[in-house]
């Protein structure tokens, strides 16, 4: 026995999926397309406001717009075909959530704990394990499973023990998430183990 049996939990174990694609935000004045995506708006050195989607960009005399919809109302007008107000915002205050690329993990490693950001633009979190958050309820979450990103989820309950023991959580699709809030009908849900679960 001259060589040591290795560490199973050095580095990430095999069954452990790798993390989803960071969301990260662009200025909507470049040539990307809006129409129901998800944005920012806001002032650089005063603050940002998100859970909102946009409409394609309107001109107004020499002015560029962008028409924002609060999310629950842009899922309530897709669903129900029904009008919905819009405030328009001007361009450059409005930033477009994209799916930027996998860091490395030495990367990610060091961005945990206390870090400044800039006001200039909208900071955007790294992806976080559901397993190392407060609470979860109602917060946009990723299930990773084999590789594949499944998005647009909201998570229903916190964790609990699943009826396998499994530490779980019940996520939704974010449409049946806000019809719950304007229908009052319940969602379906999935049971989906922690581990392959990430607050977005």
């Amino acid at each position: 026995m001259s060589n040591p049996l290795p560490d199973p939990f050095a580095d990430r174990p095999d069954w452990a999926p790798l993390p989803p694609r960071p969301v990260e935000t662009v200025p909507a004045t470049g040539g990307t397309e809006l129409r129901g995506r998800r944005v920012l708006v806001g002032l650089p050195g005063l603050g940002w406001r998100g859970d909102l989607r946009a409409d394609e960009r309107v001109v107004q005399g020499s002015r560029t717009y962008v028409p924002v919809i609060p999310e629950h109302e842009w899922y309530r007008a897709e669903a129900e075909q029904v009008e919905v107000f819009a405030p328009l915002v001007p361009v450059e205050r409005v930033w477009v959530e994209t799916i930027g690329e996998r860091r490395p993990e030495t990367e990610a490693a060091t961005a945990s704990g206390l870090r400044l950001v800039s006001l200039d633009v909208p900071e955007r979190r790294p992806p976080t394990p559901v397993f190392e958050a407060d609470a979860v309820t109602g917060r946009r979450v990723v299930h990773v499973d084999d590789g594949v990103e499944r998005r647009d989820l909201r998570a229903v309950t916190e964790t609990y023990s699943g009826a396998d023991g499994d530490i779980c959580v019940r996520v939704a699709p974010e449409l049946e998430w806000y019809r719950w809030a304007w229908r009052g009908q319940a969602p379906t849900t999935l049971e989906v183990p922690v581990h392959l679960l990430w607050l977005e």
